[in-house]
């Protein structure tokens, strides 16, 4: 009832609640910078894993990067990382450590490694039971993870599992695409967007923006050129977005954001895409 369209009703969205994208320019692909390293940290493991046949890692992994800001607000260097990593049995702490290391100050700024207790490979000492084996539930993954890790707010749904007419997925892809491409357009170093709807409407019931103080134009005007330039109900994110295409197999691992749109395939991460700049700088004029 709330998501088929009718004689005289579009589709509706398929729940009421709060979406929330972010972007900002601490990074190459306007994401948080601990969130983006944690994933990189987990790429690269994952890729030194497969090279070796006999490797003492196992599938199962997982960072996280805590950073140092200044007062305006940038990162400067690194507090603590945290990585916990599967390995086979007869694999020692010693041996994880040296293997993962490496691994970690790649992806890091030069000067920005950390060492000794600033560093926590496995801390609990040993990981050698992993995947659903070891921890499983039905929870739609972490939805903190598969964002921005907590560097912005989040409406609570969780996206994996879900259907494009389901908002919870989908304006969350179009307020990341929104955030993202006003960040790439010049109109803030920093962006957050917040849509919300009613089950069975299709336009949204808000559009909010915020700039942290940081935007060349004023909020409400931005939130004006927003609506100008993209169609917010249901249909109009499935259909500027393409997502009615099968592509999300590749955003159950790394995060749904901070990716390279295109990168798995055509339509895969359409919402990274920064097309929408040119029409977003003369929406804002």
């Amino acid at each position: 009832m709330g998501v088929d369209s009718g004689d005289n009703k579009d589709e509706g969205a398929g729940d009421q609640g709060l979406m929330f994208g972010y972007a900002c320019d601490e990074t190459d692909v306007l994401m948080p910078a601990a969130i983006h390293y944690s994933h990189q940290i987990l790429k690269d493991l994952a890729t030194v894993r497969k090279q070796d046949a006999d490797s003492i890692l196992g599938p199962d992994s997982k960072s996280q990067v805590s950073l140092v800001y200044d007062d305006a607000g940038r990162p400067t260097g690194v507090h603590k990382v945290v990585l916990s990593t599967q390995h086979s049995e007869e694999a020692t702490r010693a041996d994880i450590v040296a293997l993962v290391t490496p691994v970690i100050a790649n992806v890091l700024p030069d000067g920005w490694m950390v060492t000794g207790d600033d560093l926590l490979v496995n801390p609990t000492g040993q990981f050698v039971i992993g995947g659903p084996d070891g921890d499983t539930g039905l929870t739609g993954r972490k939805i903190i993870v598969d964002t921005y890790g907590g560097a912005a707010p989040h409406g609570g749904g969780a996206f994996s599992g879900k259907d494009p007419t389901k908002v919870d997925r989908s304006a969350a892809y179009a307020s990341r695409y929104l955030a993202k491409n006003v960040v790439a357009a010049g109109l803030a170093t920093r962006c957050t967007i917040q849509i919300a709807y009613a089950i069975g409407v299709a336009e949204p019931v808000s559009l909010y923006a915020n700039t942290h103080g940081t935007g060349t134009i004023d909020d409400q005007k931005l939130q004006e050129a927003l609506r100008d330039c993209m169609d917010l109900t249901p249909r109009g994110i499935r259909q500027h977005l393409g997502m009615n295409a099968p592509i999300y197999a590749t955003t159950a691992a790394y995060g749904h954001f901070g990716r390279i749109a295109g990168e798995a395939g055509s339509g895969t991460f359409s919402w990274e895409a920064t097309d929408l700049v040119d029409a977003l700088r003369a929406a804002a004029r």
